[in-house]
């Protein structure tokens, strides 16, 4: 090959090829890119991020439950579900453990500063819950920190917006939104709740309960009344549907917030109505008269009250005696302790057992809000238990069970199980096994009614114009540890409207009322508990569609 053909051959080298050099920056380019990938994989796999550590937490099984809402029988809302946010921290994004946990402190009081301060301190972790169930004021103080590691997840949170109304009959959850206790526990029971996977709240139907918020709100507000009018300690009732069982309304005060645990935990808001067990005094003379009626006895059927009774050492008296025989009738309207006492002897100790366990008093009673509490009874029952438990010394019951029990024995004489759900109105409630004849439960309504009618009846200050009040007055000692406390009272009033076809029934108790000007210094229930009953009636009859008729 000759020069001049050499010197005419192009010359190409890498540096001055454009592919070439396109092909080099491509492939740098995808290296740098692989390296950030490779770098990103092995963070992950080292460190979850917030959002991994947001999906697991709420996914576990043990996490937060969805919860349907609670309502009253007309539909009102009781509890709800909300979404509200949750302050968690990662220890691994938090600069300064001692700072961080220093101005937390200053917005949640109470916060256990050490616990926290170690935990931010501990990069190992990678989630560290400071506060559950923020509102959004506080949320929006705690972001204003402007503190790096401090993260909000939303999670459900139960709410009440009745308050304190029917706290307990609800109950409450944990801060998982678990029910531990009333209605909130139920609900968990039967499976209506279901696991909250993120913040979704439940779409299942609500629960309907058997209250009326309307007649509650009359109950909470007459008791209150009630409370200061006569310096009581406490107070609590319930208002019964005798036909279904149906509880429209049940107050124990003081109250409690479902919202606030403490309040729960505080023995002096025990819930009366349902949970704690008292002796209810001459009250349960209703059971000993329709004993008396069942074994054959009428209402004018005598009784040998001229004098005391005597039981070994002990001495029964009336605390104004007639110093005569009486008729039943007359035992029940002047609440004749001699009286109950003879018609119990009469009857004879097993019957007189045998009639308790049948009415249901014997026994815990359980309800959807509890599991029921067991009554407290005599460890041997001779003469003098006899004749105590006659008038209601001696046993000590939950309200619910008694106000159940009265029920069947004024509506015609079946059992009624009691219930906070409500019954469906087009089903007719199924017919309870029979307790008392016909017979005594007419008789039973008739000295009923009397005892607020006659003058000398120690109920006349529960009569209610228009309303045909039925009822019986209970003033019991407050049993303590080892005996009584003398001039401490539970004073009761359980009452039936309308008397001759009764409907509804109610029971208002006052615990250690103080004797007033306008009790004449009394403190017997026909003087504080009956009266507050009849401010009650007359609340709450047009509100159950019980209309007031001339008499």
């Amino acid at each position: 090959m000759s020069a001049a053909a050499r010197v005419t051959e192009p010359v190409i080298t890498a540096a001055a090829s454009p592919r070439s050099r396109s092909r080099v920056l491509a492939f740098g380019v995808t290296l740098m890119f692989v390296a950030v990938a490779g770098q990103l994989i092995n963070l992950a796999l080292r460190h979850e991020g917030a959002s991994t550590i947001r999906v697991s937490m709420m996914s576990t099984p043990s996490g937060t439950l969805a919860r349907p809402d609670i309502v009253d029988r007309n539909g009102r809302l009781l509890a709800t579900d909300v979404q509200m946010p949750s302050l968690y921290a990662d220890p691994l994004m938090i600069q300064d453990a001692d700072e961080a946990a220093e101005q937390l402190a200053t917005l949640f009081p109470g916060l256990n500063v050490r616990e926290l301060r170690r935990n931010l301190a501990d990069r190992t972790r990678r989630f560290v819950w400071v506060r559950r169930g923020l509102s959004p004021g506080m949320a929006q103080r705690v972001h204003n920190l402007g503190i790096p590691g401090l993260l909000f997840v939303d999670e459900i949170r139960r709410t009440y917006p009745a308050g304190r109304l029917g706290g307990h009959i609800l109950g409450r959850v944990d801060i998982d939104n678990r029910g531990v206790a009333g209605v909130e526990r139920y609900i968990d029971e039967i499976g209506a709740s279901e696991a909250a996977f993120g913040a979704r709240l439940s779409a299942r139907a609500p629960v309907r309960l058997s209250l009326d918020v309307a007649v509650m709100h009359a109950l909470d507000e007459e008791l209150a009344g009630a409370m200061t009018r006569y310096e009581a300690a406490g107070a609590a009732g319930l208002v019964l549907d005798v036909r279904t069982g149906e509880v429209v309304a049940s107050v124990s005060r003081p109250g409690v917030d479902p919202a606030i645990a403490e309040e729960a935990l505080d023995p002096a808001r025990i819930d009366k109505v349902v949970a704690g067990t008292y002796e209810l005094g001459s009250i349960v003379k209703l059971v000993t008269v329709a004993l008396a009626l069942e074994g054959g006895k009428s209402l004018e059927s005598m009784v040998d009250t001229t004098q005391p009774l005597k039981a070994g050492r002990f001495t029964i008296e009336d605390l104004h005696p007639l110093g005569r025989p009486m008729t039943v009738g007359e035992v029940f309207v002047h609440s004749s302790n001699v009286g109950a006492g003879q018609l119990a002897l009469s009857a004879g100790l097993e019957a007189q057992k045998a009639f308790f366990q049948k009415l249901g008093l014997w026994g815990p009673m359980r309800t959807e809000v509890s599991p029921g509490t067991e009554p407290q009874k005599p460890a041997q029952i001779g003469r003098i238990e006899q004749i105590t438990l006659a008038f209601g010394h001696g046993m000590a019951v939950t309200p619910i069970q008694f106000a159940a029990a009265a029920a069947a024995l004024v509506n015609g004489g079946t059992a009624v199980a009691p219930t906070f759900l409500a019954r469906d109105a087009a089903v007719p409630p199924a017919k309870g096994r029979r307790l008392v004849s016909p017979r005594t439960s007419a008789l039973l309504r008739d000295i009923m009614r009397r005892n607020v009618t006659d003058p000398v009846g120690t109920g006349r200050r529960a009569d209610v114009a228009g309303f045909e009040v039925g009822g019986k007055t209970g003033t019991a000692e407050m049993a303590v540890s080892g005996g009584y406390r003398k001039k401490a009272v539970l004073a009761s009033f359980l009452a039936t409207f309308p008397a001759s076809n009764p409907s509804f029934l109610t029971l208002v108790m006052l615990f250690e009322p103080k004797g007033q000007d306008v009790t004449a210094g009394e403190i017997t229930a026909g003087r504080n508990a009956a009266p507050t009953t009849a401010r009650l009636i007359e609340r709450v009859a047009p509100l159950l569609g019980v209309p007031a008729k001339l008499l």
